[in-house]
């Protein structure tokens, strides 16, 4: 399949099969191209302060002065940050990069015991921390290989009053930080003040080297380093870009950021791309408060904003989001998780726009398939593989699968999968085959255009009798009921069948009854995939990026803290 790669015939026009992967040596100098060509554009906002590309260029030459003069740090050494999306991101990013040292992004969210494992495997030297989550590194940070903590406010860069007023409001009025000591700890404006008096040398960064150590698969045992070299991002980079990029203007796309730019999918998607494209990244800090954050879209003219599933379906059911301006809309772009029908068509009606859905993975750092920009409808598809990336299905013998609409496992080949898993060379042997194939765990099928589409994980797929449910069917069946606001779908024992399919549901019309989705059930899918028990929920358990974690919702403890 690989061989003749179906997927062509169907790409936009415009987009080459093959993107130019020596343009760039480094994010680095995509970073500093960005910065010539557009110094006085606005870069990254937040809280209604901007930063020019220029301003994040001094600012983070700063702090890699810091890393390198103050703190003594070593090409290739570690930095964690663990921040939501504020404006010390972006500055602490390039620093770390432009230093040749490696980004740890880290999930604020994290436990005490989530954050020891991944600064102890990760070796980082330091943290650069928002006060909000000081006291978790508190608890942590005689345990681990830390040399220095860095702590900031929310409000640190905002400026005065604005600044002094978010941080007194967190703390004080929704007291959201509590309180915290650790010893030694500098403040992030004081590295900037002591990253003055030194020059940042010239520091030779390779292609090969590693830019972020992103960590996954927390959900599905021991959190995992996925090694992403420099080549891996800028690569991803320029094939999205040369995707996404056709009819935007450089220079002045506003895109909104609500997922986290620790989160592999903004990272790329947003930081990256629209890097390059000389945009403007308008930084949500907490798109959990849903309310604040459609006050946000009601005053900004944005021109494509990218989400999951649960963050799309959220803002369609907030009050007021019907009443933002649209008009400047170009792009809409779904991933982290599968898009459901009902909410892209919804999103379709209320917004004007496609959601048009795209595949990926943090150890493809992370796109590898995406749907055409100008798709007039919701099709139900991953998209098609990105240029200069080959994708095939394998089935459990490794065989690759030749039968049109065949359901195998999606692997994925090209120069943005990563170089392996940061020292377990056992776990990277188990997902990239000899022949360098990716094995994602997704099982997808191909159509004669060459479209994919996932059927489901591997692991969360229901037995019912001999025969493979998938939970995403169920789900999007479910999802499309009017008085549903979420589900989700697992499968647990059953004496009769083995398995039995078992439905999560949140309502959106408190009158709903376990009958009533039951009997829409039967109307809209086959007898053994219906479900057999409904539990009804005030609210699913879900990562930090709004993917629902079906793994705690089959664990029959409830949980003790859900991220």
């Amino acid at each position: 399949m690989s061989q003749d790669r179906p997927w062509f015939k169907s790409y936009p026009q415009g987009v080459p099969h093959e993107v130019d992967m020596d343009e760039y040596r480094s994010i680095v100098s995509v970073f500093d191209t960005a910065v010539s060509k557009f110094s006085d554009r606005p870069a990254f906002s937040n809280f209604g302060k901007s930063l020019t590309y220029s301003d994040i260029e001094v600012q983070s030459r700063h702090f890699a002065s810091y890393l390198l003069g103050e703190l003594k740090l070593k090409k290739g050494d570690r930095v964690a940050i663990m921040m939501p999306n504020c404006l010390q991101y972006p500055i602490a990013i390039f620093g770390i990069l432009r230093a040749g040292l490696t980004v740890v992004n880290v999930n604020p969210m994290y436990t005490a015991r989530e954050l020891k494992h991944q600064l102890i495997d990760s070796g980082a030297s330091a943290l650069l921390v928002v006060d909000n989550f000081g006291h978790t590194v508190q608890e942590v940070v005689a345990s681990t290989p830390l040399k220095q903590v860095i702590t900031t406010g929310l409000g640190d860069l905002l400026g005065f009053p604005k600044g002094a007023l978010i941080n007194f409001v967190l703390k004080y009025v929704k007291k959201l930080v509590p309180d915290y000591d650790i010893p030694g700890a500098i403040r992030f404006k004081d590295t900037l003040t002591l990253g003055r008096m030194h020059k940042l040398p010239e520091i030779d960064i390779d292609s090969e080297d590693i830019a972020f150590l992103q960590y996954t698969g927390g959900t599905t045992g021991v959190s995992k380093g996925a090694m992403l070299t420099h080549r891996n991002m800028v690569a991803n980079m320029q094939q999205s870009g040369v995707w996404v990029g056709n009819g935007l203007d450089f220079g002045n796309e506003v895109i909104i950021t609500a997922l986290p730019l620790y989160h592999i999918f903004a990272l790329t998607a947003n930081g990256l791309v629209f890097m390059k494209l000389g945009g403007l990244n308008h930084l949500i800090s907490n798109p959990r408060d849903m309310p604040g954050f459609v006050k946000e879209l009601q005053k900004t003219r944005f021109t494509a904003i990218t989400g999951v599933n649960t963050l799309f379906n959220g803002l369609l059911n907030t009050p007021g989001f019907d009443q933002v301006d649209f008009s400047n809309l170009k792009m809409t772009l779904g991933g982290g998780m599968a898009v459901q029908r009902a909410v892209a068509e919804k999103w379709k009606k209320v917004t004007g726009v496609t959601l048009v859905e795209a595949y990926g993975l943090t150890e493809t750092s992370p796109a590898a398939c995406i749907n055409p920009m100008d798709l007039k409808d919701y099709n139900g598809a991953i998209g098609l593989p990105i240029p200069s990336t080959d994708v095939c299905l394998k089935d459990d013998a490794g065989v690759t699968i030749t039968t049109l609409g065949e359901v195998g496992e999606l692997c994925i080949k090209g120069p943005q999968v990563m170089k392996g898993y940061w020292q377990r060379p056992e776990e990277t042997a188990n997902v990239m085959d000899a022949e360098g194939w990716l094995h994602t765990g997704d099982m997808a099928k191909m159509d004669e255009k060459g479209f994919f589409y996932i059927v489901d994980r591997k692991k969360d797929m229901i037995l019912v009798s001999g025969f493979n449910v998938y939970p995403n069917e169920v789900e999007d069946v479910i999802a499309g009921m009017e008085g549903v606001l979420e589900v989700a779908a697992i499968g647990v024992p059953d004496e009769k069948s083995g398995e039995a399919v078992k439905v999560f549901v949140v309502k959106k019309d408190p009158a709903l009854t376990a009958e009533q989705v039951k009997a829409y059930c039967r109307e809209n899918l086959t007898g053994y995939k219906q479900p057999k028990t409904v539990e009804f929920r005030a609210d699913l358990p879900k990562t930090n990026v709004g993917k629902i974690l079906r793994k705690e919702l089959r664990d029959p403890s409830p949980p003790a803290e859900v991220a």
